[in-house]
């Protein structure tokens, strides 16, 4: 019987021991309640408290918590979304009364907030608008719930729109619209190239035909200078101008006639001719330039006839 008082007496001397104190971890705060009244918020580390008559009503988490909530609403040009908004927060260390007595579940009471701010705000957006502004989304929720919360003893670090997913069909549509804006960009340069390309073989061809065209007046210009000094060589042996001239052009029939026939392909014709027709020919074009020259002569020296007052062209005054 002394054995079983003794072993009593040392299993309440230990509880009474064990109920006398207790360890608070780090980032952790414990609420202490002295006949089921709030007495004191206990800091981390060994903390003495009365036995039986203190006890530990509950622990708070003071480290940034996270909580995932997934919302489906509309949108202004009615497409039905689902978006992720991740809201990272804590309990305040100076409100850890707040924290413990005045909310019975803070994470259904955020939730409750996310809704309420993001049914608020993208209905007044369009799709393209929601993934453009999903910052402000998130700015807005943040500052609603922040506002709300810290009544209640929590502070708000950040909220964050994590994910934006439109309806399956809407996203292949998205996908079609895309492809197609790439394709038209992608025409558009191609076109631009062949433009390019366009406007480089035609200048390269203006080039050319300018530098044939040159070319073709300084051959020009040789060909006219060479048959000047032929003709200053023939003035000088006795033979005028007009032979001069008529002798030229016998001898360019002829070149003519011998360039011709030196390539296999020409195909040439020959007129009927007699050992006498180059003589004729020269001759003819001999008296052709001598009766152009006499003409050029008497038109130089014929006086231009007068007009009669009566054949004086008149010009009309304005207003006839």
């Amino acid at each position: 019987m002394e054995i079983v008082f003794g072993a009593l007496a040392a299993i309440g001397g230990l509880a009474f021991f064990r109920s006398g104190w207790v360890i608070v971890k780090q980032k952790q705060a414990v609420v202490i309640q002295r006949l089921g009244k709030f007495q004191r918020v206990a800091p981390p580390g060994f903390q003495i408290k009365i036995p039986f008559i203190d006890t530990v009503a509950g622990r708070l988490s003071l480290k940034v918590q996270q909580l995932d909530v997934k919302v489906e609403t509309k949108t202004l040009d009615d497409v039905f979304v689902h978006l992720k908004v991740s809201v990272q927060y804590q309990v305040l260390k100076s409100k850890v009364y707040d924290a413990f007595y005045e909310l019975e579940d803070p994470k259904t009471q955020i939730t409750s907030y996310v809704f309420d701010v993001v049914r608020a705000e993208v209905p007044k957006m369009k799709l393209d608008e929601v993934f453009a502004r999903k910052d402000d989304i998130a700015i807005a929720i943040k500052s609603e719930l922040a506002e709300a919360m810290e009544n209640y003893g929590y502070g708000i670090v950040k909220a964050l729109v994590t994910d934006i997913d439109p309806d399956e069909q809407v996203k292949r549509s998205m996908n079609r619209i895309n492809a197609a804006e790439r394709e038209k960009i992608a025409a558009h340069y191609e076109a631009e190239a062949d433009r390019i390309k366009i406007v480089a073989i035609a200048q390269a061809e203006a080039e050319s035909k300018k530098l044939q065209g040159q070319g073709i007046a300084d051959q020009r210009r040789e060909i006219a200078k060479g048959l000047e000094d032929s003709v200053e060589a023939l003035n000088k042996v006795g033979i005028n101008s007009q032979e001069a001239s008529a002798l030229i052009v016998v001898t360019q029939h002829y070149d003519t006639l011998q360039a011709m026939g030196s390539n296999s392909r020409s195909n040439l014709v020959l007129l009927p001719n007699s050992p006498s027709n180059a003589s004729d020919m020269m001759n003819q074009m001999i008296t052709s330039f001598s009766a152009a020259s006499m003409m050029g002569e008497e038109l130089k020296h014929t006086p231009k006839p007068k007009l009669e007052a009566s054949q004086t062209p008149r010009y009309l005054e304005d207003g006839e």
